[in-house]
């Protein structure tokens, strides 16, 4: 007998944005198993299983009411026009904190954009990291204090509480939980029929509105293209810079503008996304897995992958190779 589907409900409150209410649905409803079938249910809810307005000149239909949310195993909240109300940026409408206090424990809860005003709002990341828009960011700061605001970054995993930042962050999100359940092959190949890249390099830094040097001359993509060719090899932050015919203060300096972290944190990011696709899609030993990554030993490989996932490559190529659809229906 099949797993159950892992149940996505989607909160849609009166100013919705259109493309933030879609981006679930169209990531989630994408993915299938190896055999075609889909890996996620997508619902829709409302407080009184009503329509809701748009930010734009239309409403949306929805068919459920707020006792959807009982039921979900993630509840994916996107933004709308009030994300707080004038009477204080700790003030939830009681129907809204109402419903939201039907979510089961355990459930895991995301909010997109500036849908983190209400995850806030209603005390759901006091002494959490999280994010949220940045143009937004020094007015949730000032309003949610208790929240270790991040608001470099394009989304923040808190285990079972995650924040997206702006618009577009809220597909780089979707596509995190899928690779979280599901590893990265499904995550990849979704992202491929959507096409948007499966992930994007630094933070939504890259897109604050502040005065940065212009651009001259060569940029580092070559560079980096160069790089993704070369991950087995011992690259040096000198050896990029050499290749991109930059100082190494000139390089470092330009690629942190356009990536948003410095060239090794680059480099490892890449080299543990070509392990995880390593073992999710080969049988090599472990060792060989981290000699193909650059990481030289399988002692460093799992040292890299438990920062960054917090498993072992054991543990990864057992869950995403074997296990990923049972333990992926869970929470429904």
């Amino acid at each position: 007998m099949a797993a159950p589907r892992h149940r996505v409900v989607v909160l849609a409150l009166d100013g919705v944005y259109p493309f933030e209410l879609s981006i679930p649905v169209r990531i989630f409803g994408t993915a299938e198993g190896p055999g075609g079938e889909p890996l996620y249910e997508v619902l829709t809810c409302s407080l009184d299983g009503g329509p809701v307005t748009t930010n734009a000149d239309f409403a949306v239909a929805v068919a459920h009411g707020p006792e959807l949310l009982a039921t979900a195993g993630t509840v994916v909240i996107p933004p709308f026009m009030t994300c707080v109300d004038e009477s204080g940026p700790g003030w939830l409408p009681e129907r809204l904190a109402a419903a939201l206090r039907t979510v089961r424990p355990g459930t895991r809860i995301v909010s997109l954009c500036t849908a983190a005003f209400t995850l806030a709002a209603a005390g759901l990341l006091d002494g959490r990291p999280a994010t949220t828009h940045w143009n937004r960011s020094e007015e949730f700061r000032r309003a949610f204090p208790a929240v270790e605001l991040r608001p470099d970054v394009l989304f923040v995993d808190d285990g079972e509480v995650l924040t997206s930042a702006g618009v577009a962050a809220g597909v780089d999100l979707c596509l995190h939980l899928m690779r979280r359940d599901h590893g990265s092959e499904i995550a990849n190949r979704v992202a491929r029929l959507c096409i948007v890249p499966p992930w994007r390099d630094g933070g939504q830094a890259q897109y604050v509105e502040r005065p940065v040097p212009p651009q001259v001359g060569a940029n580092t993509a070559a560079v980096r293209a160069w790089a993704l060719e070369r991950l087995h090899e011992p690259l040096s932050l000198a050896a990029l810079a050499a290749r991109g015919r930059m100082s190494v203060r000139t390089f470092n300096r330009r690629f942190r503008d356009e990536t948003g972290m410095t060239p090794l944190q680059w480099l490892t990011r890449q080299r543990v996304e070509h392990a995880r696709r390593l073992l999710e899609t080969t049988d090599l030993p472990v060792d060989r897995v981290a000699t193909a990554a650059g990481f030289g030993t399988g002692a460093t490989l799992r040292q890299h992958l438990a920062a960054a996932l917090g498993v072992s490559p054991i543990a990864y190529r057992n869950r995403f190779r074997l296990g990923s659809s049972a333990s992926a229906g869970a929470g429904r």
